[in-house]
């Protein structure tokens, strides 16, 4: 299984503040530069695993959205837009000429605007997990009922008080998806980074008010879940079989996926993946890593 490698955390000027920065730095100096973006209710550190399987030869580079983990102080207004303009601000700070940008979910869409938008002479290639087409319209009279429709527990946990990491775990514990993973330090450590204090003990750092704009926007807005479609580079998508609660089918399947095949987006199937184990499990780490390093040249 790749490695997991402790990352250092910086931080990068954008609109508002700073935005925190996951940061897994190469051996060598002018190395290629990746940028990997996290889903609605995630953090940079989701993508620990294949950070880890990377390697030294290129820097690696994981934000916490605004709204979200450490980055869950800098004020909107949120939105995909304002993710991939922090996504380009991270690559101005870190003079990034030229970057491979990778999404899971949601940060398919967010780095689809930016090398669509802001990034779009800077863009080496784009790698899309699970994310960046548009998805099954989920039921629900508005955007809060879809988001729960979709995301299940990972969004009720918004409004949740736990008293302990203890408490935390045995919540995930019970996810059909992640559960199997809660025990993977790796996975752990990405847990418990989305948690602050709060009085009574723990509470997700998510704003709620990011993952209601955010999630509005993909699921309703054409410039946001077709911007694939003016991608200036060639993009892969990476899907899994199986959604966000282990069921099948998930988020995309081969009939959705057959016209976007069509239109030049390369398209591949990580086999015996969930929503969220296509970034931990070893075939979707691998996936990942071949796609990326692809892209890199």
């Amino acid at each position: 299984m790749s490695e997991f490698r402790v990352p250092e955390q910086i931080a990068v000027p954008v609109r508002g503040g700073d935005v925190a920065v996951l940061h897994w730095p190469a051996e060598q100096p002018d190395a290629p530069v990746v940028v990997l973006v996290h889903g609605i209710t995630g953090n940079g550190l989701s993508w620990a695993r294949v950070a880890g399987s990377l390697g030294h030869d290129v820097e690696v580079f994981a934000p916490d959205l605004r709204g979200r983990a450490a980055s869950a102080g800098l004020p909107g207004p949120y939105g995909i837009e304002a993710h991939a303009e922090d996504v380009v601000a991270l690559l101005d700070a870190v003079g990034a000429r030229q970057a491979v940008l990778t999404g899971h979910s949601m940060g398919g869409f967010v780095v689809a605007v930016a090398a669509a938008g802001g990034a779009r002479d800077r863009v080496r290639g784009v790698v899309l997990v699970d994310g960046g087409l548009p998805f099954p319209d989920p039921p629900g009279a508005d955007v809060e009922a879809k988001l729960a429709a979709v995301l299940g527990p990972a969004m009720d946990r918004l409004a949740l008080t736990f008293p302990d990491l203890a408490a935390v775990r045995a919540f995930w514990a019970q996810h059909p998806a992640v559960g199997p993973w809660v025990d993977v330090p790796s996975v752990a450590a990405y847990l418990a980074r989305d948690l602050v204090a709060t009085e009574g003990g723990l509470r997700s750092a998510c704003v709620r008010e990011a993952v209601t704009l955010d999630g509005g926007e993909f699921l309703t807005e054409k410039r946001v879940y077709l911007a694939y479609e003016d991608l200036p580079v060639p993009a892969t998508l990476l899907w899994a079989p199986r959604g966000l609660l282990d069921q099948t089918p998930g988020l995309y399947d081969e009939q959705r996926l057959a016209g976007p095949e069509r239109a030049g987006l390369a398209v591949q199937q990580v086999p015996d993946s969930n929503h969220y184990s296509i970034l931990w499990a070893e075939q979707g780490v691998t996936a990942i890593r071949e796609a990326v390093r692809a892209a890199v040249g």
